[in-house]
């Protein structure tokens, strides 16, 4: 009779627990956007010294990881810090050189017939974003809004001339700034979004041009792409 009564309730629990649901609400209820980054964007110099001009195709790459922290019950909303790297150049007309040790600035006079002229800068980046998304549990195709600031300490900088009778590269220009930062903005659907960062500082924290204090920011226009 024990037997029999323990085969019953064994029975009757097994009905019980295969006629439960799974609780999806639950997961539902946990999910991020944890997401990686990849941006490409064309670079502009803003507030350039007079006469400093582009004269290509300037680009910006970056690359990182952002860790999503819902603030709302619906998760629409959210902060965001991440760690990156990125990677800057700058097709001009102004010529970095070093003369027995000193950092000298000029600008490439009209006629001169010369194969390159870059500052290339390297960043380990710091972004901090406020989020909004339409995202849900099951589905990765949704609108976004991100705005933030990212701070940026630079790991190398570069800068390259070249003609017929010259070549010569500067590594590391002490009269460029190591702490960089500025705001942000991603906005778009899904995979594609536009994006442009303002740089809020000056480039250069020394060196002078025809007698002027060398005074360039960036504004760096583009895609930015997530990737879950």
């Amino acid at each position: 009779m024990q037997k029999l009564f323990q085969i019953i309730l064994f029975l009757s629990c097994l009905t019980v627990f295969s006629q439960e649901e799974p609780n999806f609400s639950a997961v539902d209820s946990l999910y991020r956007e944890d997401q990686f980054y990849f941006g490409v964007t064309y670079n502009v110099l803003n507030l350039k010294p007079k006469d400093v001009s582009q004269n290509s195709f300037s680009t910006g790459l970056s690359l990182g990881f952002l860790r999503d922290f819902p603030i709302n019950k619906d998760r629409t909303f959210a902060i965001a810090p991440g760690l990156g790297f990125s990677y800057n150049n700058y097709k001009e007309n102004l010529v970095v050189d070093n003369l027995d040790g000193t950092i000298n600035y000029s600008i490439i006079e009209s006629g001169i017939n010369y194969k390159k002229n870059k500052l290339a800068l390297y960043f380990v980046d710091l972004p901090i974003e406020f989020r909004w998304r339409t995202s849900t549990f099951d589905s990765h195709k949704f609108w976004r809004v991100y705005t933030g600031f990212k701070l940026s300490y630079l790991i190398l900088s570069q800068s390259r001339y070249l003609d017929a009778t010259q070549n010569f590269k500067i590594n590391n220009n002490p009269d460029i700034n190591k702490m960089h930062y500025g705001a942000y903005i991603s906005a778009g659907y899904n995979s594609w979004n536009l994006y442009a960062y303002y740089g809020l500082q000056n480039m250069f924290k020394n060196g002078s041009l025809n007698g002027n204090p060398i005074e360039i920011s960036t504004l760096n226009i583009g895609l930015m792409f997530y990737v879950l």
